[in-house]
């Protein structure tokens, strides 16, 4: 079974460049995570009668969201953080509210959650890193709750480099949006927590990127930053076949990631 994540930049751009259904054609992902899609269900046409359709858009119009795709039908669908959480934590600042802009989608299968996560950037002036300290712990929370249940899989762009290995240039951007101490902590908690980077668990090392800045030709020179995850729960480690990148996918200024596992939904 292959699970996918990908942050599209806006889903009908993707759609209109006919690099989204070139990428499904190629890939067959059996369940595909959606970041940034920026439209509402309404406003796409999708012809993949194969799956179901699960979005969380944002209020603001052409703005954030998210949404799974998946083949199989799940027991029960999650919009966003719920409010037993999201009350514990200030998620709301001069930016917006984090809780109106379709940041989280997940759906429970019968031996796993997925869930789809677009984690706000912290702004280049790091005006946001109040915000980050807020929403990391309870988009954490919300996945530990999760996982006393059964394990989970969370997938997404989490907006931080977690170590100098995941971005060309660590030491011009140390301090940074992205690569920040406060970000990376963020990581550091949900390696605590009982989750697992997948893509570590195959390969270290420089030079695999998810996203690459459209200035200078960056993406050619392969200057970008991982930025781009799959989190396991620990007890799936067993059943993780492989985790990729896939570099050579276009249509975004981030590509997709995934993991096999072993068997079927």
């Amino acid at each position: 079974m292959k699970v996918y994540s990908w942050n599209v930049n806006g889903i009908r751009a993707v759609l209109k460049k006919g690099d989204f259904m070139r990428f499904i054609t190629q890939h067959h992902p059996d369940i595909l995570c959606l970041q940034e899609t920026k439209a509402s269900r309404e406003q796409v046409e999708v012809n993949m009668p194969e799956y179901e359709e699960y979005w969380n858009s944002a209020e603001k119009k052409g703005y954030s969201g998210t949404a799974i795709f998946t083949k199989i039908s799940p027991d029960d669908v999650i919009l966003g953080i719920p409010p037993e959480i999201t009350k514990k934590y200030p998620l709301t600042d001069s930016y917006g509210d984090t809780t109106r802009e379709g940041r989280v989608t997940t759906l429970e299968f019968p031996d796993f959650f997925v869930s789809s996560v677009y984690t706000p950037n912290a702004k280049d002036d790091l005006s946001r890193i109040p915000m980050r300290q807020a929403w990391d712990p309870a988009y954490l929370e919300f996945m530990d709750t999760l996982q006393q249940r059964k394990p989970v899989l969370f997938c997404g762009d989490l907006n931080v480099a977690h170590t100098p290995d995941d971005l060309a240039r660590p030491k011009e951007n140390e301090d940074k949006k992205g690569f920040t101490q406060e970000e990376r902590n963020g990581i550091d908690a949900v390696l605590k927590a009982g989750f697992l980077n997948s893509f570590r668990l195959f390969t270290e090392g420089n030079g695999n990127y998810t996203w690459w800045s459209h200035f200078g030709h960056a993406r050619e020179r392969n200057i970008g930053w991982r930025i781009d995850y799959i989190m396991a729960s620990e007890a799936l480690v067993p059943i993780i076949k492989n985790a990729r990148i896939h570099a050579e996918v276009m249509g975004s200024d981030h590509c997709p990631v995934s993991i096999e596992l072993i068997g079927d939904l």
